[in-house]
């Protein structure tokens, strides 16, 4: 499903009536019929989402087949920030984690400083086959903890070097911050788990993204979350106390103290952080508060492999999506399933497919469209429900590429060719220079012709 950039409209306010009166007039221009708005997403913000005024509910009002969804990307954000906030040392980890980047980036002078030592470290790894070189080699790992010496060694050259005792003071809280076990293991902790976070993540980015396929990716980051905090307590023991021993960090006796330092670290950090995350994913992400999702599913390739519900995809069709079926073919579509079934879902080649994108693409590919036009339908109509809108994001960032502070007085009918023609590259460059000529040699008659 291809998303295309229709243009900008200039508001006066973000209410919820201006934004709605503003898309209805864009599509207006392009003849295109309010009633045949079958999806909206946004970002979540409140004149968006809201149930009664916001801009989806009064889309809805006006057409109720403009089912409405909530960004899953906007919503991954919301949860681990949210979850981040609830857990007291996470919160210190990145109040910590800001103050030492501030500290270390306050000047070209450091900067370069961290550049040449971290350049330095690298080679020496690799020298002892400690780190892995390769351009199709995908290393997951955070910054700082590439980076963990050479930001020591900053630190270090800032307190030698420090000439009054407020930057020496600066430097010594950044650096016992920094080489503290509670931070190291922190650290590592937020590795982990935004490893197993990012595959949702960079999917959510997609071009090319089904609802469908997405929330199987929610459900799958949820489950190996709570694996890691069934069985990842060990493991990340471990590699902490093994990354303090490489850097010399003085490492806590996990039995000392009445309240021991194993309790504090695996109950108050480990485990709270963990289950903040799920009980975050669990509330944003909840697959059974949509029954248009569960009945949809039926369509997906490999729930259709395990049972091919067609009562389901009937009432799909019957409750949500009654404007695109005609009375016959409400009729026909239950006999049509069946054939689908028998013909189709036991195909070998239907085994490979992995999501409803693939399936659209597999039926035009092979010609099964023309004899299931109304499975097809449904899944194009699945289809149209948005995951994200990172497609959107990349428009108003292509804005700024656009509107620079040597053109920041462009006008807005300016402004929305140069962003469509920049955005829609792909149509653009179909068009040649001698059909633009001829164009702009049509728009009015002309004393000397052109050609």
């Amino acid at each position: 499903m291809k998303e295309r950039f229709f243009g900008l409209i200039h508001v006066v306010d973000t209410g919820a009536l201006t934004l709605k009166k503003g898309i209805y007039s864009l599509l207006s221009q392009y003849c295109l019929d309010i009633q045949n708005i079958r999806g909206q997403g946004y970002n979540g913000a409140s004149n968006m989402r809201g149930m009664w005024n916001g801009l989806q509910a009064l889309i809805l009002n006006d057409c109720p087949y403009a089912y409405y969804i909530h960004c899953f990307a906007h919503r991954l954000q919301l949860a681990l920030v949210k979850a981040s906030k609830q857990v007291v040392p996470i919160s210190h980890f990145f109040l910590t984690l800001l103050f030492l980047i501030k500290i270390v980036s306050a000047s070209c002078k450091r900067n370069e400083q961290l550049k040449v030592a971290n350049a330095n470290e690298i080679a020496r790894l690799i020298d002892l086959e400690e780190l892995k070189t390769g351009s199709g080699l995908n290393q997951i790992v955070s910054s700082l903890l590439r980076m963990f010496s050479s930001t020591i060694e900053v630190l270090q050259n800032i307190i030698d070097g420090a000439i009054d005792g407020e930057n020496r003071a600066e430097g010594e809280s950044a650096y016992e911050g920094l080489t503290s076990f509670e931070f190291v293991f922190i650290l590592h902790l937020e590795k982990e788990t935004m490893e197993i976070t990012d595959k949702f993540c960079q999917a959510l980015q997609s071009q090319s993204q089904d609802i469908l396929n997405a929330m199987h990716l929610a459900s799958s980051t949820k489950a190996l979350i709570q694996k890691f905090r069934d069985d990842g307590w060990d493991g990340l023991l471990t590699t902490v106390i093994s990354f303090c021993e490489k850097h010399r960090i003085d490492i806590l006796d996990m039995n000392a103290h009445n309240v021991t330092n194993e309790h504090h670290y695996r109950v108050n950090i480990f485990y709270a952080t963990i289950d903040s995350q799920l009980q975050e994913l669990n509330y944003r992400f909840n697959e059974d508060a949509m029954e248009l999702l569960r009945l949809s599913s039926t369509l997906e390739p490999r729930e259709a492999l395990k049972s091919f519900r067609i009562s389901d995809l009937c009432l799909l069709v019957k409750n949500f999506y009654p404007q695109d079926f005609t009375d016959y073919d409400k009729q026909v579509l239950e006999k049509e399933l069946y054939h689908f079934e028998h013909n189709v879902v036991q195909d070998p080649e239907f085994k490979k497919l992995k999501s409803i994108s693939e399936l659209s693409q597999w039926l035009v590919r092979t010609g099964n469209l023309e004899h299931y036009k109304l499975v097809y339908r449904m899944v194009i109509l699945v289809l149209t429900l948005l995951v994200s809108t990172a497609t959107t994001e990349r428009a108003f960032s292509a804005m700024k590429l656009v509107k620079t502070e040597l053109r920041n007085k462009m006008e807005d009918d300016f402004l929305n060719d140069s962003l469509m023609l920049y955005i829609e590259k792909d149509i653009a460059s179909t068009f040649s220079l001698d059909s633009i000529v001829d164009d702009f040699e049509d728009l009015k008659e002309r004393r000397v012709p052109f050609s």
